[in-house]
């Protein structure tokens, strides 16, 4: 499942409106990461784009991988304004062995951080100022995306 939200995530009604989803399924794991925007470089924020059609396709390839391990994912990401100290992302690995789910929520988290078509704008003084210094190509896109 794949969530977007306006503005910072209300983590624990997100969180506990999955666990309540999968508590009863037998599942022996569930594995949150939860991102917190940083208060550092005089931003009073993050601001996020993102680009659907590229995202459903990236997060169902992971989900397709996880099922190979009869595992899934869940993920809640911020659109615009993410005010410092507040989170802009969410994501956790539902799994019926520890291991895989541990395993895959590090490699989920880093790759989305890589190639997931979500950019990135620093909030100084209440206006968005996109971290060209911190971009690269999205591969196999030709979009330039700031890192996240």
């Amino acid at each position: 499942m794949l969530e977007l939200h306006e503005g910072s995530l209300h983590v624990k009604s997100i969180l506990a409106s999955w666990y309540d989803q999968i508590s009863d399924k037998n599942y022996g794991a569930f594995i949150p990461f939860v991102g917190i925007v940083r208060d550092e470089d005089g931003i009073e924020g993050l601001s996020f784009d993102i680009y659907e059609p590229i995202l459903n396709s990236w997060f169902n390839a992971w989900q397709e991988k996880a099922k190979a391990q009869n595992a899934y994912f869940l993920m809640a990401h911020s659109r615009g304004d993410v005010p410092n100290h507040t989170s802009s992302y969410i994501a956790a690995v539902v799994s019926p062995k520890r291991k895989v789910a541990l395993s895959m929520i590090n490699d989920f988290v880093e790759d989305f951080k890589a190639n997931a078509p979500i950019w990135k704008y620093d909030l100084i003084g209440g206006k968005r100022v996109y971290a060209k210094e911190r971009s690269h190509l999205l591969q196999g896109h030709g979009l330039l995306k700031a890192d996240a």
